[in-house]
């Protein structure tokens, strides 16, 4: 039996592809990373707690992030980071938690340093219809100054999955509701196959974007870093 390719990623600093498994390590050892944090060091600004976390679909281990946040920035600010690069569709309700459903909300004002400490999950659930559910694990923190005036840094993603064409097995580019919502089918459709595939209730075919939440909700991303 073949074994799955394990999901890769890119380090923002310097580019290399990583796997998975192996993307923490590079990025505590990462020179280009050393090199801006360094700089960060001799510029302006104060130092604080900064966390690294990682970050996945709860659901599908090919869709992560791993982000540096400010211990001072709340998680109303982690909560907008996620729906813009992985969520938003139609301004649903979200909510974080320790364990999901049936567990109390932590209350979006908390801030990072209140509430995150290394060997600590949790989880941030969006819309509480058809629910897209993210595991965010403290794998570290740091004191240091921010490497960016932003709050939230990106520091690695993954890269897009490869998904086949259900037609031709070449690389696919769309996905048919269709197929997903009625038959039970991740329709992934290359761009041949996009335009004869008979599928039209539920409208054209909806672009491939790297995030989880596809064929969700009509989800079209954009799926890119906020900044």
């Amino acid at each position: 039996m073949s074994r799955k390719r394990q999901s890769r990623g890119i380090c923002s600093y310097c580019g290399r592809e990583i796997a998975k498994g192996g993307m923490r390590r590079h990025l505590m050892a990462c020179p280009e990373r050393q090199a801006v944090i360094a700089a960060a060091e001799q510029g302006p600004g104060r130092t604080e707690t900064l966390f690294h976390l990682q970050v996945e679909d709860a659901w599908r281990g090919d869709y992560w992030l791993h982000l540096e946040m400010r211990g001072s920035a709340t998680l109303d600010t982690l909560d907008r980071y996620l729906r813009a690069i992985w969520l938003e569709c139609c301004g649903h309700l979200s909510r974080f938690s320790i364990r999901g459903w049936g567990s109390p909300d932590i209350p979006m004002s908390r801030r990072a340093k209140e509430v995150f400490a290394p060997g600590r999950t949790f989880i941030h659930q969006y819309d509480f219809g058809t629910t897209s559910e993210t595991r965010i694990k403290v794998l570290s923190s740091r004191q240091g100054k921010p490497t960016t005036g932003h709050p939230i840094a990106l520091m690695a993603r993954n890269v897009p999955p490869e998904i086949p064409c259900i037609e031709c097995g070449r690389p696919a580019r769309w996905l048919c509701v269709e197929c997903l919502v009625v038959e039970g089918v991740f329709g992934a459709l290359c761009d041949e196959h996009a335009t004869t595939h008979p599928h039209k209730e539920y409208g054209e075919p909806l672009p491939l974007v790297n995030s989880p939440r596809m064929g969700m909700c009509g989800y079209r991303g954009p799926a890119e870093p906020p900044y």
